[in-house]
């Protein structure tokens, strides 16, 4: 199988992928992703909407309806989720061969 040429994925657009699994806007984005990776992923606002808009561009995620007019609200696209998911399974991967090599 060919790998995509998105793959990987970085950490932080990996976990604001995973964040957008429920419709999101960016403020609670920052806090999803800090929250998912144990504090270890922390972003500026302007990083944040840097990699919206490359994710945007990518149809990665797309804008959903929101109640609040002043909020832009988004949500992860099937394109997304098959992105997140190849970069699972290569992450899976490379756990199973690096504990394959130690138990040698």
């Amino acid at each position: 199988m060919k790998r995509d040429r998105h793959i990987p994925l970085t950490e932080t657009v990996y976990y604001i992928l995973l964040s957008l699994l429920e419709p999101a806007h960016g403020y609670l984005i920052l806090q999803k992703v800090e929250e998912l990776s144990g504090g270890q992923v922390r972003m500026a606002a302007g990083t944040l909407y840097g990699a919206i808009e490359n994710l945007l561009k990518l149809k990665f995620i797309q804008p959903v309806p929101s109640e609040d007019s002043r909020r832009k609200v988004y949500l992860i696209t099937d394109k997304g989720k098959e992105m997140l998911h190849l970069d699972l399974e290569r992450m899976k991967h490379m756990i199973q061969v690096t504990e394959e090599a130690f138990i040698k």
